[in-house]
C-alpha cells in the first residue's frame, strides 16, 4: 500500500489533502513541522512527500535537501504560492519530482500523486534477476530457467554496470519494462531517478512537451513552466517504451540530446543539459521502419549501445510451469485466496498455449483461475476458453442459454455476514465471495435474457469462466429452445 506524507504548516491544507486521498488502498501521515517530516520520513519510508516550499521558519528548499541526503529516491512534490513558483522550479531543477500551485486543485493533486506513486515503484521495487529463493515482499522477477531467459540475464548483468544506452527488443506482454528495471537496479546510477514514458501511450502532441517540458505560453494552456522527463531523470536512468511510435521532429530532438546532451524546453531558447542513462524499448523491426524513412538510422545506432531480444513465450516453453507458479504465489496474498498448486492437467494445457499475448497473457490467466478456483489446485475448468480449443469448436458463438435465477437481494448480504460472524463460522471471505458471485450472475444472466456470451461480456469473464462460476454458485445451466 502506498504511503503519502503531507509536510505543510497550514492545518487545513494537511486536512484537504487528507480528505482528497481519503481510501482504504494509500496510507496517509501529515507532519506540520520539518523535525516532524524527518521522523515521519524515517520511520514511514513514505513513497512521495509533499513539501510546503514556506514551512514556517524553516525554508522547504533546506528540508527537501536534508530529505534527499537521507534518501536519493525521495520522490517530493512540491506545494507552492504564485510568488515561489521560480523556487520550486530551482528544486525541480536538483531532483523534486514536481510542483503544485495554491490553491490545490484536486483533480490535478490525485493525478500527480498517483503518478508519482507509479515512479516511486519503478526506482524502489526491484526488478531482480531470479534467484529461486522469493522473499516475503516479492519483487518483481526476471523468472525463467531456460536457456533463453539464462542467455538475457547474462546480458542483464554484463550490460548493466556499463554506462552505455542499451535497446530492448520484444514482443508486447515479453516483460521489456522489467528488463530495463533490472538494468536499473544493478547499475551504478540506481542511486538517481528511473522514469518511463510510453512513447505509444502519448499522443505525438504531448510527447515532446513530456520528454523535455515547455516554458509558460509555450501554447495554448502551458500556464507556468514544466519540467520534462530528461530534466527530471538527470543523473539517472530514463526508459523509452515503444520507441519505434516517436514521430520524426521528436526522434531528431532526442537525437541531438545523445550527440551533445543538450536540448530545449518547448517554447524556450535556453540551451539545457542533462546526464542522462537511455533504456529504449521496443515491439517493432526497427531496421524495417528505417528503410520505410519512419525511423532515423543515426538514432537507432545512438540508442543500440548495447541491444537485448526477449523471446516470447512461445519460445521458452521450460520457463511456463516456473511463472505460472510464480503468479499462482503473488496472487494468492493479492485476492486472499488459499490456492496450494495447479494440476498436471491445467499444466500440460498452459505449456501447450502458445500465448500471443507473452508473459503477459499468462500473468492475467493464473489471476482469473484464482478468482474462480474452488478448492486447494487450478484444474482445467478454471482456465479460460481459449485454452479449451474443443469447446471452443463445440459451442456456437451466439448459442442461446438459460439458467433458473434464485431470488436474493442485495440487502440480504451484509445480513448473511453478519449472521455468519455472529455464528463463528470460518471461512468467511470466500462464503462472503460465492454469496456475491451468485447474486452478481443471476443479474447478468436475468439482463442478458438468458444468453450466457452476452452474460460474459457484460461481467467482463470469458464464456469459460462464467459457466464455471455458474456451477461454483450451485446454477443449473441448461439450454432455453425458445430462444434459439
Amino acid at each position: 500500500m502506498p504511503k503519502l506524507l503531507i509536510i505543510d504548516d497550514e492545518p487545513n491544507i494537511r486536512f484537504s489533502i487528507k480528505q482528497v486521498f481519503d481510501r482504504d488502498d494509500v496510507q496517509v501521515f501529515g507532519a506540520e513541522t520539518a523535525e516532524e517530516g524527518l521522523r515521519l520520513a524515517a520511520e514511514q519510508a513514505p513513497d512521495v512527500i509533499l513539501l510546503d516550499i514556506r514551512l514556517g521558519g524553516c525554508s522547504g528548499l533546506d528540508l527537501y535537501r536534508e530529505l534527499r541526503r537521507r534518501d536519493p529516491k525521495s520522490l517530493v512534490i512540491f506545494i507552492t504560492g504564485h510568488g515561489t513558483a521560480e523556487t520550486a522550479i530551482e528544486a525541480m531543477k536538483l531532483g523534486a519530482y514536481d510542483y503544485l500551485v495554491k490553491p490545490l486543485d484536486a483533480r490535478q493533486l490525485q493525478h500527480v500523486v498517483e503518478q508519482a506513486f507509479a515512479v516511486s515503484r519503478l526506482m524502489h521495487v526491484p526488478a531482480l534477476l531470479d534467484e529461486g529463493e522469493l522473499p516475503e515482499d516479492k519483487p518483481d522477477r526476471l523468472i525463467g530457467s531456460g536457456a533463453a531467459m539464462q542467455t538475457v540475464c547474462k546480458q542483464i548483468g554484463r550490460v548493466a554496470p556499463q554506462d552505455v544506452n542499451v535497446l530492448i527488443f520484444g514482443e508486447s506482454g515479453t516483460g521489456k519494462e522489467l528488463v530495463a528495471r533490472a538494468i536499473y537496479h544493478h547499475s551504478r546510477r540506481s542511486q538517481g531517478p528511473f522514469l518511463a514514458i510510453n512513447c505509444a501511450a502519448i499522443p505525438e502532441t504531448l510527447l515532446e512537451s513530456e520528454l523535455f517540458g515547455y516554458e509558460r505560453g509555450a501554447f495554448t494552456g502551458a500556464e507556468r513552466r514544466r519540467i520534462g522527463k530528461f530534466e527530471q531523470s538527470h543523473g539517472g536512468t530514463l526508459f523509452l517504451d515503444e520507441v519505434g511510435d516517436m514521430s520524426p521532429g521528436t526522434q531528431a530532438k532526442i537525437l541531438r540530446l545523445l550527440q551533445d546532451g543538450t536540448f530545449e524546453r518547448l517554447g524556450g531558447a535556453e540551451s539545457l543539459t542533462a546526464d542522462v542513462r537511455i533504456l529504449a524499448a521496443t515491439n517493432q523491426d526497427l531496421d524495417a521502419l528505417i528503410e520505410q524513412g519512419r525511423f532515423r538510422k543515426d538514432l537507432y545506432y545512438r540508442l543500440r549501445g548495447v541491444t537485448i531480444h526477449l523471446p516470447p513465450l512461445s519460445r521458452r516453453r521450460e520457463d511456463i510451469a516456473e511463472l505460472a507458479h510464480y503468479f499462482l504465489f503473488r496472487y494468492n496474498r493479492q485476492l486472499g485466496t488459499s490456492v496450494q498448486t495447479i494440476s498436471p492437467d491445467a499444466l500440460e494445457r498452459l505449456e501447450n498455449y502458445d500465448w500471443p499475448g507473452n508473459v503477459r497473457e499468462l500473468q492475467s490467466v493464473i489471476r482469473e483461475a484464482l478468482i474462480v478456483a474452488v478448492g486447494p489446485a487450478v484444474l482445467p475448468e478454471f482456465l479460460p476458453l481459449e485454452l479449451h480449443p474443443e469447446k471452443a469448436a463445440e459451442e456456437p458463438a451466439e448459442e442461446a442459454e438459460a439458467t433458473p435465477l434464485p431470488e436474493v437481494d442485495w440487502k440480504s448480504l451484509p445480513e448473511f455476514v453478519d449472521a455468519a460472524l455472529a455464528g463463528g463460522e470460518m471461512d468467511l471471505y470466500r462464503r462472503a465471495l460465492a454469496y456475491f458471485d451468485r447474486l452478481l450472475i443471476a443479474r447478468a444472466m436475468r439482463q442478458a435474457g438468458g444468453r450466457q456470451n452476452r452474460a460474459a461480456e457484460i461481467l467482463g469473464l470469458s464464456r469459460v469462466t462464467l459457466r464455471a462460476k455458474l456451477r461454483g454458485a450451485g446454477l443449473t445451466v441448461e439450454k432455453d429452445s425458445s430462444l434459439e
